[in-house]
């Protein structure tokens, strides 16, 4: 996927202040609404019309605060992710291209932005993450968090990969153990492992038994 169109939101959200911009969408300018997907309902979350948050109801990290924001299915923001994740559930490689402004860390958020460099239907490594992050011209200091041994290093992608606030659309169930086992995810891992199989993936996560697998009907 070209990732190019989904940075500039975040560009621009470098010329406030962290606390601010916190401040602002947290307190003035965040929307939101369910949206119901073959794997269960839906938060999304919107502000500065771009999408701030996408999780499954009742998943970890789910955002404490949802209740104080504004109901608002009819948000453009919204409309554009029905569309995505209509696409995505029938099977397909979504093209709609939707502009993206997640909350965290710089060393999250380069994180964040190597997931969506993931091809759809192919999956990586925390490593493979991590690896990359040490070595390609990141800025010091998420050299430093992405440094250490191999396995202190994946830890810390791994915890980056799993606070992530927009799934499917930021592809964070395409990230596997070394091992190629299913490891973890906010969602549970058997969500998981459907995203996997409707992207075609269904051999490479053999070391976790399977549990009666939510449906995704085409």
């Amino acid at each position: 996927m070209d990732s190019s169109y989904f940075w500039y939101v975040w560009e621009r959200q470098a010329q406030f202040s962290c606390n601010y911009k916190t401040e602002s969408i947290q307190l003035r300018f965040m929307y939101t609404c369910i949206v119901d997907t073959p794997l269960g309902s839906m938060r999304a979350a919107a502000a500065d019309n771009a999408l701030c948050g996408l999780w499954f109801i009742g998943q970890k990290y789910f955002p404490l605060r949802a209740d104080t924001w504004l109901d608002a299915p009819d948000n453009p923001v919204f409309v554009s992710l029905n569309i995505w994740l209509k696409d995505y559930f029938a099977g397909k490689k979504p093209t709609l291209r939707l502009s993206l402004l997640p909350e965290g860390t710089d060393f999250q958020k380069s994180v964040w932005k190597l997931l969506l460099e993931i091809p759809y239907g192919k999956t990586t490594s925390y490593g493979a993450i991590a690896a990359r992050l040490a070595t390609g011209g990141e800025p010091r200091s998420i050299r430093t968090s992405a440094a250490g041994s191999g396995r202190t290093a994946a830890q810390a992608v791994g915890g980056a990969v799993g606070h992530n606030p927009i799934s499917l659309v930021i592809p964070c169930h395409r990230v596997l153990g070394a091992d190629g086992s299913l490891t973890g995810y906010a969602g549970g891992l058997e969500k998981k492992r459907a995203l996997l199989e409707l992207e075609g993936i269904s051999d490479a996560f053999p070391k976790v038994p399977r549990q009666p697998n939510p449906s995704i009907s085409r």
